[in-house]
């Protein structure tokens, strides 16, 4: 079973359309949406691990120009 969170993503004024975008290509992203709130675009991600799901949020979503920060919500089943 893949390992999955909800990354929540602050971005430069005017950017969330261009993040989400740019973040729905890369491996790993189920969804990329722009949303209203405290956070401009909330990702949902998967990977094998958690340790591959961390490698993701931190070498490809982290690294979209246009991020200022990333706040990642792993799902867990109780």
């Amino acid at each position: 079973m893949a390992v999955q969170a909800y990354i929540l993503v602050q971005t430069e004024v005017g950017k969330a359309a261009e993040v989400a975008r740019e973040i729905t290509a890369i491996d790993g992203v189920v969804q990329a949406e722009d949303v209203t709130g405290p956070y401009d675009v909330i990702v949902r991600a998967e990977g094998p691990t958690m340790d591959e799901l961390g490698d993701l949020v931190v070498a490809s979503i982290q690294k979209v120009s246009g991020i200022t920060r990333t706040l990642t919500c792993p799902v867990v089943r109780l």
